[in-house]
């Protein structure tokens, strides 16, 4: 499968991961089976827009999340900012709020 396939699947993994839940309990909450999660969490399968709706209404967030700050960078090892999303969305809500605050501070020594 290509670019986008894999990094839908990835992001669906880590929010997955975020909110602690199993492949099959992610499957029973959108209504899908749970080898079809797995297809999707590998790149193996092109998520239909419909599809990926019953996926986000499983992680219950909106279909957006799925995809945005995908882009077509030429090389995936460098997507930066791609790298960094997937980082702090595998993180605890908590984790999350301590990094953006880190990088807060970075920021702030940076320009002072």
């Amino acid at each position: 499968m290509g670019k986008t396939a894999n990094q839908i699947g990835k992001r669906i993994r880590a929010l997955r991961n975020q909110k602690k839940l199993s492949q099959v309990k992610l499957a029973e909450l959108s209504g899908l089976h749970e080898s079809y999660i797995g297809q999707i969490e590998r790149g193996e399968k092109n998520v239909s827009v419909e599809m990926a709706a019953k996926v986000a209404k499983g992680l219950n967030i909106p279909l957006s999340r799925l995809v945005e700050v995908l882009d077509d960078a030429a090389d995936p090892a460098e997507d930066i900012p791609l790298k960094c999303y997937e980082l702090v969305a595998e993180k605890s809500p908590d984790e999350q709020k301590r990094l953006y605050l880190l990088l807060m501070e970075i920021e702030k020594y940076k320009n002072s």
